[in-house]
């Protein structure tokens, strides 16, 4: 281990509670050390201790943290994939121990006011950006922030009336929803359809200063909206993605 990992706060906390935020989608919160400090958008590691059962593809996990920091949990959210982990995670007694590690990462809000930050999101990969969201609005932090959110349907749109509704709270934030197989849902929907692309983008930037993009989510997800953005001239230097794999 090197003397930088050495230095990385390793502690065991309590589930506290869980609940659905999406079909097929929950969160989890654990106790939170006062000693923990993290900077909305980075991840912990996760192991299960001495889980009931385990598979191919271990004990350990990766999450966002999708808590913002003056939240009283650590928050960490998931599709409910059928592995032995997940399968855990769903089932263990409030008030079992995991491990953390963390927090990792430097996937975080730029520091230049002046530049809209512009947030594209698909499905799980809105986890680092309600943290980062959540705390501006908090703060009261006066970048222009666009949050483009694809899902499916509405149904699968983890925090989706949060996200919505915090438009109240944030006179600088944008909220722009989109969905891509509304023929398989069962709610009404009055904003976008279709997925996130050029024009999509183009028709609620217009008022966007000089905006640095952010994107996370399935990989096929973030690599081709990176390869739509660089089509359409934006600088590798303004692009800040996190792929999210195994969800």
């Amino acid at each position: 281990m090197s003397a930088a990992a050495a230095k990385w706060p390793i502690f065991q906390a309590k589930l506290k509670s869980r609940d659905l935020v999406a079909e097929g989608t929950m969160a989890f919160h654990f106790e939170k050390p006062a000693s923990f400090v993290f900077t909305p958008g980075q991840f912990i590691d996760m192991d299960l201790l001495n889980p009931s059962e385990t598979d191919a593809e271990g004990n350990t996990r990766g999450f966002s943290v999708s808590s913002a920091p003056y939240e009283d949990t650590i928050m960490v959210t998931t599709r409910l994939r059928d592995t032995a982990f997940k399968r855990v995670l769903k089932t263990m007694p409030l008030e079992t121990e995991v491990k953390i590690e963390g927090p990792f990462g430097d996937l975080r809000l730029h520091n230049d006011v002046k530049r809209a930050a512009v947030f594209l999101a698909g499905g799980i990969g809105i986890t680092p950006f309600r943290s980062i969201l959540l705390d501006a609005a908090r703060r009261k932090l006066p970048h222009h922030i666009f949050l483009f959110f694809s899902n499916n349907r509405p149904e699968d749109a983890p925090f989706l009336d949060e996200l919505q509704s915090l438009e109240k709270r944030n006179p600088n934030y944008k909220f722009i929803g989109t969905m891509t197989s509304m023929e398989k849902s069962k709610t009404s929907w009055q904003g976008e359809r279709g997925f996130i692309d050029k024009e999509m983008l183009d028709k609620h930037l217009k008022t966007a200063p000089s905006p640095i993009y952010y994107s996370a989510g399935p990989p096929g997800m973030v690599k081709a909206l990176h390869a739509m953005l660089q089509a359409a001239g934006i600088d590798d230097d303004d692009i800040r993605t996190e792929e999210f794999t195994g969800y």
